[in-house]
């Protein structure tokens, strides 16, 4: 049977797109776009309006991994759960940034009773996805005071001050730990860039 000529496949995807969502979706296409990567950007639409809904606590103990609760744990077991629990989320392709500031418990708190809990669409992974998980993103006041304080280099604090003068700009700080640079990455050779979009 002959193929469907890929204009036709990337209508036909779009019209699908659609129908899940109930209404007509916009979608922004660069003429110099290659065509295959359309087609894998459409179906990828396709499959998140398809997928079912879960949280990352649940891919991993689906995954066979135990989850205690935080004050089940001494610090001894936290910190190789919190360990174990990194190593899973990677397996996940999900990557954390900008965690020098919490100490183990604090980050395995963190994990366990937010980030985890997040609802996500159950996706198919490969050695391209990836989430990244920042955890001074938030543009909350105090993440963004940690931010200056731990993770802005000198140039980022100058502009900061010169685009929010009125904002007071903490005195940088070595981060309490050192963990970040240990981190599973997507790309092991990725800089690390907490905070700044990449």
């Amino acid at each position: 049977m002959p193929k469907k000529p890929k204009e036709n496949t990337i209508r036909d995807l779009q019209h699908r797109a659609e129908e899940f969502v109930e209404d007509e979706l916009s979608f922004f296409e660069s003429e110099r776009m290659p065509q295959e990567l359309r087609e894998q950007f459409m179906e990828y639409v396709e499959a998140y309006e398809a997928a079912e809904w879960t949280t990352s606590f649940e891919l991993l103990v689906r995954g066979g991994m135990e989850l205690p609760a935080p004050e089940q744990l001494d610090d001894s077991q936290l910190s190789a759960k919190l360990w174990e629990v990194i190593r899973g989320m990677a397996m996940l392709r999900m990557f954390l940034y900008c965690t020098d500031h919490l100490s183990d418990r604090e980050l395995y708190e963190e994990l366990w009773h937010q980030v985890l809990r997040d609802e996500t669409p159950d996706l198919p992974t490969n050695e391209d996805s990836a989430c990244h998980i920042d955890l001074v993103s938030s543009g909350s006041e105090e993440d963004i005071e940690l931010y200056l304080r731990y993770y802005a280099d000198e140039e980022t604090r100058r502009d900061w001050a010169k685009d929010w003068p009125n904002d007071v700009i903490p005195a940088h700080e070595a981060p309490p730990y050192d963990r970040d640079r240990h981190l599973p990455a997507r790309d092991q050779a990725e800089w690390r860039n907490c905070g700044k979009p990449s």
